[in-house]
């Protein structure tokens, strides 16, 4: 690159976007990439403190930032994004339709590390819709060595994709409410709504509702009826705590389902039972989902609509950023709460 000064400049091409900022009010294009100095430009480009601009001279080692963000770029995503065209450098990455948005987060810092290349994303396992901004990169200096850029490349190719989306399937979902007093039309129901709310923005549909009393035998027969007609997930909510007459999670074993936790270091829905009876999530939900807006079942339902195997050491690692503040306004997702997912 040549840098030249800005009198001198008149019929040159500029091989970087220039930016005009007002404090509080915009950020913008002032010229883009290519464009030909006119002598009319120069009191602009002045006003913008620019004295001296760049103009290319293409080296072989040496690739342009708009260049060398769309190759990394092209590198990095996988299934579900949609790249942008360079703006002042950067390329940003958007969803592609609803659904997890994934990150190889190892794989993503390791890049970071390398002189002169970020990439910034949202976090791990967020829940996004189609069209918001997950990521975007670019390089700091105009142009970038390209062999470092071939390695940031490599680091993507090592367990492509290093970012994806994962979108979420239309489960149908089998709820099971159980205890006696529920059962016998002593109390009603309050379990029906909310979990026919919360599964909605996934695109889940209540396939049916059926009440047992606390009996261990006809909570197991429910469940694997839930199954045989068609349930991808299946719910059953009370008796999970350690009390006599609370024998959900015996009802769940004894599906000869393969039980991964019964309990989880999160707080509201420490009491959580996840289990898979013919490889279909059976879920044992604790009472606070009925009066605590987020619990440890908000947590688990994006990454099961998924489709995602959950696995011990997922829930384990949950512990860190486990304890929902239940701040009187709720900003849930836009909180630390369960980000360690």
């Amino acid at each position: 690159m040549q840098k030249v000064p800005v009198a001198d400049a008149v019929g040159m091409t500029l091989c970087h976007d220039i930016t005009r900022i007002v404090p509080g009010r915009e950020k913008c294009r002032a010229f883009k990439r290519g464009h030909v100095i006119r002598q009319e430009d120069i009191p602009l480009l002045l006003d913008l403190g620019k004295k001296h601009i760049f103009i290319w001279d293409r080296q072989e080692n040496l690739v342009h930032e708009d260049e060398a963000a769309k190759r990394l770029s092209l590198s990095a995503a996988g299934p579900g994004l949609i790249l942008t065209e360079p703006n002042q450098g950067r390329v940003n990455l958007i969803a592609e339709y609803d659904g997890l948005f994934k990150v190889n987060v190892i794989q993503l810092n390791r890049i970071n590390a390398l002189e002169g290349i970020i990439f910034s994303t949202l976090h791990h396992s967020r829940v996004v819709a189609k069209g918001t901004v997950v990521a975007a990169t670019r390089v700091i200096p105009l142009a970038i060595d390209e062999a470092v850029l071939r390695k940031a490349e490599d680091i993507c190719g090592e367990s492509h994709p290093l970012l994806a989306m994962q979108q979420f399937r239309p489960l149908q979902v089998g709820l099971i409410t159980t205890g006696s007093e529920v059962y016998e039309g002593r109390i009603k129901d309050g379990f029906g709504s909310i979990i026919s709310e919360k599964i909605l923005p996934y695109g889940g549909t209540l396939l049916r509702q059926l009440i047992a009393p606390d009996d261990p035998g006809m909570i197991t027969e429910n469940i694997r009826r839930m199954v045989d007609n068609g349930a991808g997930l299946v719910l059953v909510t009370g008796g999970m705590s350690v009390d006599p007459d609370d024998v959900t999670p015996t009802g769940i074993r004894d599906t000869g389902a393969v039980v991964v936790f019964y309990g989880m270091p999160v707080l509201p829905g420490s009491m959580f039972m996840l289990a898979y009876y013919n490889n279909v999530p059976v879920c044992g939900l604790p009472g606070c989902v009925l009066f605590n807006r987020i619990t440890s079942l908000d947590l688990l339902l994006p990454l099961l609509f998924a489709g995602e195997k959950i696995n011990r050491s997922q829930i384990a690692g949950l512990g860190h950023g486990g304890l929902c503040a239940e701040c009187p306004q709720c900003y849930y997702p836009e909180c630390p709460f369960g980000k360690a997912l």
